[in-house]
This record gives structure tokens, C-alpha cells and sequence, in this order.
């Protein structure tokens, strides 16, 4: 049995303390046994869950989650520590290291007078350091297990910075337009639309791109309208939604609309 200190306020070390005990051959036998691999699913639905505590602006909750995501990172640390590969030193430094490195325009000679160019010294930081040429080798460090739309939306910026992109976003809802058409005649001519969808949804991250605006952020919006929308409308029937005819479905759907 393992005993630790009752405080009235604990520290970074103490967790740190705290994970190395319940690594330990005497600690938790759930947590000796884990690895990078095991837990990577944890970490990602902490960083959800805590993104989820931001959109609700739940103090409490953020502050509850940041500690999981903590937790995790610590974890990893121990593993990493314990199986001789790095330690959480040598994280703690990389990351100011990092973070020294790519903001020459705030630790150097570079000047930047808005976000925009503080992301493009960040960017031409980043190739430097990692020796890249402007073109496709940044591309292909956009991990493939982000959502897909953050995916196309790092690619598609990737691509402007190396000098591929729409003169403005009448161009870029353009290329959507024929897209659609396009699938309209594949559909017409009894052929399979995925791929054809596929450019179709590229598309439309590339309008939101060029709009300013971020596609997972929108499309989660859009998503809530329609629940929202979705149960006004299930609350204006006498019916399920199963037994309405389409011209039903249609009527409530736009006075649901009507009463947002």
C-alpha cells in the first residue's frame, strides 16, 4: 500500500510524482502495464472533451478537462521515460526550444503587425527549421489522423503558401459549382458519385478557407442547427416522422425554419 502527502495545494511535480508511483512495481497494475499505443485513444477524447468544455464556456469543466489532458501527457512522459526513450525534461525543452524558434518575430529581427503575418513567420520558421522547400513535402506533414476537414483545410493552406491558390473566393465557388454539376451528370448516368462527392466536399473547404472561416467549426454549427431544427419540427407533428408523406415532411420542415 502506497501513501502520499495530504496537501492543501498540489503541484506539476507532484503529478509528476504522483504517475511515476502508479507506474512503479508497487502502484496501479492498470497503469504499469500501459503504453504509448494503449492510451493514444485516451488522449484524443480528453482533447474532444475539453474542446467540448471551450465551446460550452464551462470554466469549471475546462479547467477539469486541461487536467485530464495533463494527465495524459504526463502518462506519456513516464512511459517514455521508463522505457529509456526521453523524458519530460527533454519534452519541456523542445517545446521552448520550439517556441523560441518560431517566433523570430517576436525573439529576433522578424517584424509582424498582425496575426496573418505572424502565422507566415511561424510557417517559414517551421520549413527552415525542418529543412523543407516550399511545395508538397509540408503537405505530407499534415497528419493523416486529424478530422478531414481540418486535413483539407492544412493541405489547401499549405498549397497557397507554396503558391497554389484561387485569385479570390468567387473563384474558389466556382470550381464547387462545377463540382455539383459534374455529380449531377455522373448521378444522371447511373455511374458511382463517391470520388465526384469527394472534390465536391474539397471544394466547398476551399470557399470556407478562403472566407476566413475554419470547416470543422462551421459544419459543427451546422450540424446543431439541424438537431434544433429537427426537434421543433418533431414537436409540430402528431405523428412520427416515419409515417409523414414527403409533402408532410416538407411543410413542417419549413415551419420549423420559421420559428428559429
Amino acid at each position: 500500500m502506497q501513501s502520499y502527502p495530504l496537501k492543501e495545494s498540489y503541484t506539476a511535480d507532484d503529478l509528476r510524482e504522483i504517475i511515476r508511483v502508479l507506474r512503479s512495481p508497487e502502484g496501479c497494475p492498470w497503469d504499469r502495464v500501459q503504453t504509448h499505443e494503449s492510451i493514444r485513444k485516451n488522449l484524443l477524447e480528453e482533447c474532444y472533451e475539453t474542446a467540448d468544455a471551450i465551446d460550452k464556456s464551462d470554466m469549471a469543466l475546462l479547467k477539469e478537462e486541461l487536467g485530464d489532458v495533463l494527465l495524459q501527457v504526463y502518462l506519456h512522459g513516464q512511459i517514455a521515460q521508463d522505457n529509456g526513450a526521453f523524458t519530460l525534461e527533454d519534452v519541456t525543452d523542445g517545446i521552448c526550444r520550439k517556441l523560441l524558434e518560431r517566433h523570430p518575430h517576436v525573439f529576433g529581427n522578424i517584424r509582424a503587425d498582425d496575426g496573418e503575418a505572424a502565422l507566415a513567420a511561424w510557417d517559414e520558421a517551421k520549413r527552415k527549421a525542418k529543412g523543407q522547400q516550399p511545395g508538397s513535402v509540408p503537405m505530407l506533414d499534415v497528419p493523416k489522423t486529424l478530422p478531414a476537414l481540418m486535413r483539407a483545410q492544412k493541405v489547401q493552406q499549405k498549397a497557397k503558401l507554396a503558391g497554389m491558390d484561387f485569385p479570390g473566393i468567387s473563384n474558389a465557388a466556382e470550381q464547387l459549382v462545377s463540382k455539383l454539376n459534374e455529380f449531377i451528370d455522373i448521378v444522371k448516368a447511373g455511374n458511382d458519385p463517391a470520388g465526384k462527392l469527394g472534390d465536391i466536399l474539397f471544394s466547398a473547404v476551399n470557399v470556407v478557407r478562403i472566407s476566413e472561416n475554419d470547416s470543422e467549426e462551421l459544419l459543427t454549427r451546422a450540424t446543431e442547427k439541424f438537431i434544433a431544427r429537427f426537434i421543433r419540427a418533431e414537436k409540430l407533428l402528431d405523428k412520427p416522422m416515419s409515417d409523414c408523406t414527403q409533402e408532410e415532411l416538407d411543410e413542417v420542415w419549413e415551419k420549423a425554419a420559421g420559428l428559429e
